[in-house]
């Protein structure tokens, strides 16, 4: 059977294609299908939610965990529906589109990590009951709205250099930055500038689910039942987070908890969030890389330099070099690249994948000391040596990206309960159930 993450499975199983086209009409004029919701200029349809619910119910009852009543359950998919809705339209709004490209790598990630040929990834989902166009639609939908967020919260958080170097100083000692967790959590939100009257109602229901877990009730139910988070119809469910990118008010609490263990409610401007650690790891690797050193010249084309001209004249400049002349001198005199023709086309040590392919294959292919001959990339023409090659150990590069990470993802569970809600409450929404 093909195992699915959970996030591509829960994709699977609780989204479905929206569509803002208008209620369909058979020949008499009946009409075939419902207006579950009006959003602003799209909308949700029964089907929809109907597909929705059915999906979560089977997945609850293989599962074996109990559901709210199917009136609640239907208010929660119709909002869940509407959210997407909203998001999908401010993505198109910002025009944000998902190649083939990006689905079929997705896809082929999906595929390794199963040990099958991508090619056979359409039968093999077949056999499992899973409708292969209808799964690509619902990732491109996911990669939508992954590419949404990046632009519209992670985007807008800055990360200041103090934060990275306190970030780094405490992960040098720190359990919690150097280890992986499964995570699941329960949110009982609070409405934005929430009274305190509504903080304290938020405070019981949260310490009655959390004493109900005392008791033995299982999270994932009571996640189902109760949990206000994007998550909830999944068991509270957030899969495997690094320590150091965990929301600062997780990674305050998990360090002090074990496998199978969860927290007391712990308060946050948008409610109140239980955490429970299903599986932990060790995170700490040591990583190397291949890097080069490398400077070039650049001609670009435009009306007055054509591709013929731009090559003649780095075919010039390399035969010059080979002949004694200063590279750096050529450089600073020739390139038409803003960030290296002041250094003397010096680009520095570099890692793969840092330029574009026919670049890095140039870079690849020739000898340390050696001028190449004018290749083309899009940006124009080429020459370029290479400096010097070496096995670099970028673990504390990954520290600092991490920490980047780890910063914006300790603002991130709030800022995206806040964009959510205020996006929620700019849009035109009319429910029909």
């Amino acid at each position: 059977m093909l195992k699915i993450n959970c996030l591509t499975a829960s994709l699977f199983l609780l989204s479905s294609t929206l569509t803002g086209a208008a209620e369909p009409l058979s020949e008499s004029g009946e009409m075939l299908d419902g207006i579950a919701a009006i959003v602003n200029e799209g909308v949700v349809l029964k089907s929809e939610l109907q597909q929705q619910t059915a999906a979560i119910q089977q997945r609850a009852a293989a599962e074996n965990l109990s559901l709210p009543p199917e009136d609640v359950l239907q208010e929660q998919v119709l909002e869940r529906l509407v959210l997407e809705q909203i998001q999908l339209q401010r993505a198109s709004r910002f025009g944000i589109q998902i190649s083939d490209q990006m689905v079929n790598a997705a896809l082929a990630r999906l595929a390794q990590q199963n040990g099958i040929p991508f090619e056979r990834l359409p039968e093999v989902m077949a056999a499992d009951g899973i409708d292969y166009a209808a799964y690509r639609r619902d990732i491109r939908k996911q990669l939508t709205l992954e590419q949404l967020r990046q632009i519209d919260v992670i985007g807008r958080i800055t990360v200041a250099p103090r934060e990275i170097q306190q970030c780094v100083a405490e992960l040098e000692n720190n359990v919690v930055g150097n280890s992986e967790y499964n995570l699941s959590h329960i949110l009982i939100s609070v409405p934005e500038a929430a009274t305190a009257e509504q903080f304290a109602a938020a405070e019981d229901k949260a310490q009655e689910v959390y004493e109900a877990l005392q008791d033995g009730a299982d999270f994932g139910e009571m996640a189902v039942r109760y949990s206000d988070s994007e998550t909830g119809l999944e068991g509270g469910l957030l899969g495997w987070r690094k320590g150091d990118q965990l929301p600062t008010l997780f990674s305050d609490v998990v360090g002090d908890l074990t496998a199978g263990e969860f927290s007391a409610p712990i308060r946050a401007i948008s409610g109140y969030h239980l955490v429970k650690i299903n599986e932990l790891r060790s995170a700490i690797q040591k990583s190397e890389i291949e890097q080069m050193h490398i400077r070039h010249i650049l001609i670009s084309t435009n009306e007055l330099i054509d591709d013929e001209t731009a090559k003649q004249r780095l075919e010039d400049a390399a035969e010059r070099i080979r002949n004694g002349e200063n590279f750096d001198e050529l450089a600073k005199l020739m390139s038409d690249d803003p960030g290296s023709a002041a250094d003397g086309g010096d680009m520095g040590w570099k890692g793969p994948g840092t330029f574009v392919p026919e670049f890095e294959q140039a870079a690849q292919n020739a000898e340390i000391g050696e001028v190449t001959e004018p290749f083309r990339t899009r940006f124009g023409w080429h020459i370029l040596e290479v400096q010097g090659k070496r096995t670099y150990d970028n673990t504390e590069d990954l520290k600092r990206s991490n920490c980047v990470q780890r910063v914006q993802n300790s603002k991130l569970a709030n800022e995206s309960e806040l964009w959510l809600r205020r996006i929620r409450d700019e849009a035109y929404v009319d429910t029909r159930i």
